[in-house]
C-alpha cells in the first residue's frame, strides 16, 4: 500500500557512483547501477537517512513523497536472498580457484633480492578479495596491494612498480559485492599484521568506492595501517598518488 511518508531521493548529476552510501545502508536497499546509486525498492528504505552521512557529495537526501510502505519482512527476505546469492556464488572447497598458494618466496624477501624483476612477480594464489580469506598465511606481516581490476591491462609496469613485493588482491568496486569487501577487508585488518595497504583504482569515478572501502573497513577494525592510493588513467599513467 502507498503512503505519503520520508524517503531516500539521489541526485543523478551530483552522485558520482563512488558507492560510499551502500555499505551504512542496513537494509541493502541502495546498490550501484550503471555508475550510479540506486534504490532497490520503495519498501526497502525506512526513510531514516542512516546512508545521508556516507556521500560526500551530498546527492543523497530525504524528502516527503507517496510511495510502499518500509516492510520490514521485506527487508530481510531480501537481505537473505542475498546473502544466498553470495555463497550460491561462492567457490566450492574443490575448486582450483580457491585452494590457497604460495607461488613464490614471500613479498618481504621478493622485495630485497637484488637484481632487476621481470615477467610475473605474484607470490600467491587465489588473488580476487572474494576468495582470499582473512586467514590466508600469505596475508601476515605483508604489504597488501588492492588492485582494480581494469589496472592489471591499462598499467603496463604493474609486475614490477606494484606486484612485485605485495600480497594482490583484485576486485572491482563496481561490479561486486562493495559490503561484502568491507566485511572481508575488516577481519583481515583485525586478524593479520598488515603493514600497508596501496591502492590501485583507474580515473573512473565508479573505482573511487574502493577508498572508501578500505577506509571504513580500517575504522570498523580500529586499525591504522597506513593506506596509499595510485589513480591511473585509461591511457596507462599516473595521474595521483595520495597517502592516508
Amino acid at each position: 500500500m502507498k503512503i505519503t511518508r520520508q524517503i531516500i531521493e539521489i541526485d543523478d548529476e551530483l552522485c558520482t557512483g563512488c558507492g560510499d552510501c551502500v555499505p551504512d545502508c542496513a537494509e541493502g536497499s541502495l546498490e550501484i547501477v550503471d555508475g550510479k546509486a540506486r534504490l532497490v525498492e520503495d519498501k526497502l528504505c525506512d526513510g531514516l537517512g542512516a546512508c545521508l552521512k556516507s556521500c560526500p557529495t551530498g546527492a543523497l537526501r530525504i524528502i516527503e513523497r507517496e510511495a510502499d510502505e518500509f516492510d520490514e519482512e521485506a527487508v530481510e527476505a531480501f537481505l537473505e536472498e542475498k546473502e544466498q546469492m553470495k555463497n550460491e556464488n561462492a567457490p566450492a572447497m574443490g575448486c582450483p580457484s580457491a585452494r590457497l598458494q604460495s607461488l613464490q618466496p614471500s613479498p618481504c624477501d621478493a622485495a630485497n633480492k637484488p637484481g632487476p624483476q621481470s615477467g610475473s612477480t605474484l607470490s600467491h594464489w587465489p588473488i580476487q578479495i572474494r576468495l582470499i580469506p582473512a586467514a590466508a598465511q600469505f596475508l601476515e606481516n605483508c604489504d597488501l596491494l588492492v588492485a582494480a581490476d581494469c589496472t592489471a591491462v591499462s598499467y603496463p609496469d604493474i609486475n614490477r612498480d606494484f606486484v612485485n613485493g605485495r600480497v594482490v588482491m583484485m576486485g572491482c568496486p563496481k561490479f561486486d559485492d562493495a559490503p561484502m569487501y568491507v566485511e572481508r577487508f575488516t577481519e583481515i585488518f583485525q586478524q593479520r599484521k598488515i603493514n600497508s595497504v596501496t591502492i590501485l583504482i583507474m580515473e573512473v569515478p565508479c573505482c573511487s568506492a574502493m577508498l572508501q572501502i578500505i577506509k571504513k573497513a580500517r575504522d570498523d577494525a580500529g586499525s591504522s595501517v597506513p593506506v596509499r592510493q595510485v589513480v591511473v588513467s585509461t591511457s596507462g599513467n599516473i595521474i595521483n598518488d595520495q597517502s592516508w
